[in-house]
């Protein structure tokens, strides 16, 4: 995001990005129910990419891409303390799994993987939001 948000804008669109981490999880578990485990852990890395956004919105952090989303989650709250490594971790690995399952040919995501990072997944959003309030 590269215009400079006052702050009434700034929380709404925070409010706005959890709410899509909310409502993407909820995707992946019903995708998951129908057997279409990419598309699942796409959603997973999706709904946790919506919550870091937020939470470098929050804090007036600028990143452009998703792999600055995942630095600058490192470099602010990771490596400071305020996020654990094994949610820098889990946010990692989502990355990994979405960019591999997006571009990578014969890339196949099972029930098992699923059924890991779904409760990750749901750790790493909570966490985030006791960041934020």
């Amino acid at each position: 995001m590269k215009e400079t948000l006052d702050e009434q804008s700034r929380k709404a669109l925070v409010s706005y990005r959890l709410e899509r981490a909310d409502e993407t999880m909820k995707e992946a578990e019903i995708l998951a129910k129908e057997q279409h485990y990419n598309a699942a852990a796409n959603r997973l890395y999706y709904a946790c990419y919506y919550a870091a956004s937020a939470l470098l919105v929050s804090n007036t952090i600028s990143a452009s891409t998703h792999a600055g989303v995942k630095t600058m989650l490192g470099l602010h709250f990771v490596s400071k303390g305020i996020l654990s490594n094994e949610l820098g971790k889990t946010f990692s690995r989502l990355f990994e799994i979405r960019h591999s399952g997006d571009y990578d040919d014969f890339v196949y995501c099972d029930k098992e993987m699923i059924d890991e990072y779904t409760p990750k997944a749901e750790v790493f959003i909570e966490a985030i939001k006791k960041v934020l309030m």
